[in-house]
């Protein structure tokens, strides 16, 4: 691969913006602050030295949880920013599209709108001509385009404004956060295109939440996690570490000493759950998922496991079991390992939620956020894509996994 063939290179960037923490209202209070060594203000550090490439003709996604620093990375490639260190190098004239509606004036008409936009983007007035029918067509404002355009809607102009983001014909589209523009129907004309920018070889550059589409559209994809690179390459193995990162609940320390707190308050019969999974957490549908089960009986009675693997997304059970006709008996500590499978499922996260129970059913121990591991179960050539299909596959709650007692 040439230095020719990369659209977007960042190479070690880094950002910070200076967020004051007190009000200067003078510049003698300011020279006095300063000659005490005072700043008035703090350095938030976004991005901490990002590298990647864009090949030309990738459909390249950009992840990561909010405040992660997606949209500053962005600006830096739409030279909106100045980076305080490293660089971006871009080949190819950039459309970007950070923001829907910026750049538009409610007292213009559409069409006055389409031009000076289109201008903002670097387009002369002759290029805008030869777009411009395009733009309208996929918008299907043909007859409001002499409208100003505070008299449109606000679905008519999410679409003229996302129209004229992706008919504007750059070498390279930078998407900020808008595949779920318009109605149903436009969003359907959406994908469309998508599909279709996919295959033409020209450059995309998507920032989303929608890891269905970094897997549908994407060919390369970044994962940025505190202004810092996680994960980087394949858009199945980026999106997969996204959704398992989110998966995984984000409680307090301080939430959970009190819930140990209040769980200590009551007697304690069972003590020390824990839950080790023993194969890995990204797997394909019909793989084996083996797991470990250890806990404390602190007193000399009959206790039971029951544990469920359930849809994260969707709430509901792929899976249960229970061993209340093999109970573990006695006082002392208690290890089962537990196997099973899980054949006709396919690119959902599950958590695995165990607790441990006495003869009449009483819940007397249960995993806890730290203690629930989470199960990303992919398969390329089964498609369920809605909930009745899922539905159907929950008819799986069956006994085809085995028991282990230590």
């Amino acid at each position: 691969m040439t230095a020719n063939d990369i659209a977007v290179k960042v190479e070690h960037v880094s950002k910070y913006f200076k967020l004051p923490t007190e009000a200067t209202n003078s510049l003698r209070t300011a020279m006095v602050n300063r000659f005490k060594g005072i700043k008035g203000y703090k350095e938030q550090h976004v991005l901490k030295d990002i590298s990647f490439e864009v090949k030309k003709g990738d459909f390249f996604g950009i992840v990561g949880r909010n405040g992660s620093g997606k949209s500053t990375l962005l600006k830096i490639i739409s030279e909106i920013y100045m980076p305080e260190k490293g660089r971006v190098t871009i080949d190819g004239k950039l459309v970007s599209f950070i923001e829907l509606g910026v750049g538009f004036n409610p007292e213009l008409t559409g069409r006055e709108n389409v031009y000076m936009n289109g201008a903002l983007l670097g387009f002369s007035r002759d290029e805008i001509d030869s777009m411009y029918d395009d733009i309208v067509d996929f918008a299907e404002l043909q007859e409001f385009m002499n409208q100003k355009l505070k008299n449109y809607s606000s679905g008519m102009q999410v679409r003229l404004a996302f129209s004229v983001a992706i008919k504007a014909q750059g070498d390279i589209l930078i998407l900020d956060e808008v595949l779920a523009v318009g109605d149903e129907a436009f969003q359907r004309k959406c994908n469309d295109y998508f599909m279709e920018r996919k295959e033409s070889g020209k450059t995309t550059i998507l920032v989303t939440h929608d890891m269905n589409a970094v897997k549908k559209y994407c060919n390369r994809a970044v994962l940025v996690e505190n202004g810092l690179v996680k994960a980087y390459g394949e858009p199945e193995n980026v999106a997969n570490q996204y959704s398992f990162d989110n998966a995984v609940p984000l409680v307090r320390q301080e939430e959970l000493e009190d819930k140990k707190a209040e769980e200590k308050e009551e007697i304690l019969l069972v003590d020390n759950l824990q839950i080790k999974l023993n194969t890995p957490n990204d797997i394909t549908a019909g793989d084996v998922i083996e797991f470990e089960i250890d806990y404390d009986s602190l007193e000399d009675a009959e206790t039971y496991i029951a544990l469920s693997l359930t849809d994260i997304d969707r709430n509901i059970w792929i899976y249960n079991d229970n061993s209340m006709d093999e109970p573990c008996r006695g006082k002392g500590h208690k290890k089962i390992t537990y196997h099973c499978t899980i054949p006709s499922v396919n690119n959902i996260k599950m958590k695995l939620e165990v607790t441990v129970r006495d003869k009449k059913g009483k819940m007397l121990a249960f995993s806890n956020v730290e203690q629930t591991p989470i199960i990303m179960v992919s398969r390329k050539d089964i498609k369920l894509n809605d909930l009745s299909a899922l539905d159907s596959a929950s008819g799986l709650i069956q006994r085809n996994g085995k028991w282990n007692f230590h």
